[in-house]
C-alpha cells in the first residue's frame, strides 16, 4: 500500500466516523470501556476515549499490518540494519534482555551484561570509599534518561549516593550546582557517545579542575580511547557505550550508572527487567492486542487523521515529573522526520509537538486552553494506581482529579453561558500504572520506544538519525571564534548581534 493510498483510505475513515461526538461514540457501544483497554504486566491503557470507533480501528490495524509492522519489529530485535541512514543497527533491545536468535543480538546483550558487571564493580569501589555524592554530567540522551529515572525511583530518604545532574553549558547550572558539593566527597561522570559533546567537555573540565585530580572520574562513551585521553582517566573508570544504541535509548546501558548509584544496582536489574517485558510483549504480541501498536496507531489517527498538531502527556505523580521531558526527546528527535528512508518527501504530516507537565499543578496554568481553547490537544494521561506516600486523602483528590479531566476532555458540559460552555470531544489515553516501582517504569519507557518505532515503520522514516540536532552546533562552533573577536560572521544579522553581545 503506497503512502497515498494508505493516507485517502485513512481520511476516509476520518469522514465516516465524522463529527460524531466523543460521548456519542462511547454512549453507543456498551462493551466499549473494557475492549478498547490492555493490561500488560503492571501497565494498564485506555484508549475508550479516543475518537475512533471499531472499524477505524480494524483499518488502522490492517494498515500497520500491510506496512510490515511485525517483520519490521524482528528485524529490530534481531540486530538488522533498521538506521539506514547511518548503516546501523538499534538494539537497545538487547541491553535488558535476550529475546533474539541472531549472532548480532547475542553478542550485543553479552557486552551488555559485561558492561553491567563493571557497573557493579564501580559501585562498590565508590561505595567503599567517603564519596556522598555523585555529579552525571551529559546532554540530550545522557542525561534526560537517567534524570527521568533517579527522580522518580529515589525514596523519600537519601540513598547510599545523592546523585546530581549537570547538562547545560551555562555556567551558572555548575556554579549553583557546585556550590552546595564538597570535592573532597564528590566523584562525578562524564557521560558522552562521541566524546565530542561541546557542552559535556567545557563542564567535564570544569568539574576535572574542581575536583582538583582525575582520581574521582568516571566516563562512559563510545570512545573510551578520546576519553581517556581528554582527562586521563584509566581504563577501570572508562565505561563502554556501542554505536548500535542511540543516546535517547542509551539509559539501558551504562549510561544508567547514575541510576543504579541513586536506587542500588538490584533495583536498576529490576528497571532492566521491566522493560525486557514490555519488549517480549510487543515483539510476540499480535497488533490487534500489541499495547504499543495501539498506542502507535492511536497517535498514527491523531496527526493524520484528525491533524491535531500537538500532543500533551499529563503525570498524576510528582515522581514523574520530568516524563514529558523524557518523551518530548524520545518522541520528537526520532520522528521528527520530513523524508522517508530512500530520501523521498514524506506524504501528509509526521510527529506532532510533544510537551506537557505533571498534575494538578497544569490545571491551574495550561489547562484553560485544552478544555476551552480553539486547538483540540490529544493527551496522555498517567497515574499510579498505588501510592507509596503516606497520605491517603491526598491520593485519593489526585484519582478525583486525573478521573475528573479526562471524563470532562471527553464529555464536556453544555451552558447558556457561552463562557461557560465546554465542547468536550478532546480525546486521551489514560495509562495506569499498578505502582511506581523499577519495573513498572522501565515497562512504561519501553513501551513508548516501541510506539515511537511502530509509528516510524507507518510513515517509513528513520527514528534513529537526528541530524537536525547537528547543524546548530555546527554552526555555533564557526561562531566560537567571532565571539572572541578573532573572526567575523557572514550573516548580516547574525553580525548586528555579535556587536551588541560584545559591546
Amino acid at each position: 500500500m503506497s503512502d497515498d493510498v494508505r493516507l485517502h483510505e485513512l481520511r476516509a475513515e476520518v469522514g465516516r466516523v465524522g463529527i460524531t461526538p466523543l460521548a456519542q461514540l462511547i454512549a453507543a457501544d456498551p462493551a466499549r470501556a473494557a475492549d478498547f483497554a490492555l493490561q500488560v504486566w503492571p501497565v494498564y491503557a485506555s484508549f475508550a476515549r479516543q475518537r475512533y470507533d471499531r472499524a477505524a480501528l480494524d483499518w488502522l490495524f490492517r494498515a500497520a499490518a500491510a506496512a510490515h509492522s511485525e517483520r519490521r519489529l524482528r528485524a529490530l530485535f534481531d540486530g538488522e540494519t533498521v538506521n539506514v541512514t547511518e548503516g546501523r543497527a538499534a538494539l537497545h533491545t538487547a541491553l535488558r534482555g535476550d529475546l533474539s536468535a541472531s549472532d548480532t543480538a547475542r553478542a550485543a546483550h553479552r557486552q551488555a551484561l559485561e558492561a553491567r558487571s563493571r557497573m557493579r564493580a564501580v559501585i562498590e569501589t565508590l561505595t567503599a570509599s567517603e564519596v556522598t555524592d555523585i555529579v552525571s554530567v551529559g546532554i540530550g540522551g545522557s542525561d534526560l534518561g537517567p534524570r527521568l529515572a533517579v527522580d522518580a525511583l529515589s525514596g523519600a530518604t537519601p540513598g547510599r549516593f545523592r546523585v546530581h545532574f549537570l547538562s547545560n553549558v551555562d555556567g551558572h547550572a555548575a556554579q549553583r550546582l557546585l556550590a552546595g558539593l564538597d570535592p573532597k566527597r564528590t566523584a562525578a561522570l562524564l557521560i558522552s557517545k562521541t566524546f565530542g559533546t561541546q557542552e559535556t567537555l567545557l563542564n567535564g573540565a570544569i568539574l576535572r579542575d574542581w575536583l582538583g585530580d582525575a582520581s574521582r572520574l568516571y566516563a562512559i562513551s563510545a570512545n573510551v580511547e578520546r576519553a581517556g585521553a581528554a582527562f586521563g582517566i584509566p581504563p577501570e573508570r572508562l565505561l563502554p557505550m556501542w554505536d548500535w544504541v542511540g543516546g535517547r535509548y542509551s539509559l539501558w546501558s551504562a549510561v544508567g550508572l547514575p541510576i543504579a548509584l541513586a536506587i542500588g544496582m538490584d533495583a536498576f536489574e529490576d528497571f532492566l527487567a521491566g522493560a525486557a517485558q514490555m519488549d517480549a510483549h510487543v515483539l510476540e504480541t499480535p497488533l490487534p492486542r500489541n499495547l504499543a501498536a495501539w498506542h502507535a496507531l492511536t497517535a498514527v489517527w491523531n496527526r493524520n487523521g484528525l491533524g491535531y498538531a500537538t500532543q500533551a502527556v499529563l503525570a498524576y505523580d510528582d515522581r514523574l515529573k520530568l516524563l514529558s521531558n523524557y518523551l518530548q526527546q524520545l518522541v520528537m528527535e526520532s520522528l521528527g522526520k520530513s523524508v522517508r528512508l530512500d530520501g523521498s518527501a514524506v506524504a501528509g504530516d509526521t510527529v506532532p509537538v510533544w510537551w506537557g507537565g505533571v498534575g494538578t499543578d497544569t490545571q491551574h496554568s495550561f489547562f484553560q486552553a485544552l478544555h476551552q481553547g480553539t486547538s483540540i490537544v490529544p493527551a496522555d494521561f498517567i497515574g499510579v494506581v498505588r501510592a507509596d506516600a503516606p497520605y491517603p486523602q491526598n491520593h485519593r483528590a489526585l484519582h478525583a482529579n486525573l478521573l475528573a479531566q479526562t471524563e470532562a476532555f471527553a464529555n464536556g458540559q453544555a451552558s447558556d453561558d457561552p463562557h461557560r460552555a465546554y465542547a468536550g470531544g478532546r480525546p486521551s489515553t489514560t495509562i495506569l500504572l499498578d505502582a511506581l516501582t523499577p519495573q513498572s517504569l522501565g515497562a512504561l519507557l519501553a513501551m513508548y520506544e516501541h510506539s515511537v518505532y511502530l509509528q516510524s515503520v507507518f510513515w517509513g522514516i528513520n527514528a534513529f538519525d537526528q541530524f537536525g540536532v547537528e547543524l546548530g552546533k555546527q554552526v555555533a562552533n564557526k561562531l566560537l571564534p567571532a565571539l572572541a573577536g578573532d573572526a567575523e560572521a557572514d550573516d548580516p544579522v547574525t553580525r548586528e548581534l555579535l556587536r551588541k553581545l560584545r559591546g
